[in-house]
């Protein structure tokens, strides 16, 4: 078991605080929240991105495949 801490055998001290800084409240600032509407989504960019790689790549295998074994679609 853990062993426990010993306890001061003094009074105990109290701090000094100002009340006036505890019983005021700050009043809140008003924020206007600003809606972007322009611009490509991050969905919208990774589709395309995806959609571009998938075709370089398509393009890419055929001619390889035309290349070196005669048998690609585009190129031969």
């Amino acid at each position: 078991m853990a062993s426990s801490r010993p306890r001061p055998s003094g009074a105990p001290v109290r701090r000094a605080t100002s009340r006036t800084t505890t019983t005021r409240r700050v009043a809140a600032e008003e924020v206007e929240v600003v809606d972007e509407t322009g611009g490509m989504g991050l969905d919208a960019g990774i589709g395309i991105v995806t959609c571009l790689l998938l075709v370089i790549a398509l393009v890419l295998v055929d001619y390889e495949m035309g290349k070196h074994m005669a048998a690609g679609i585009l190129f031969k």
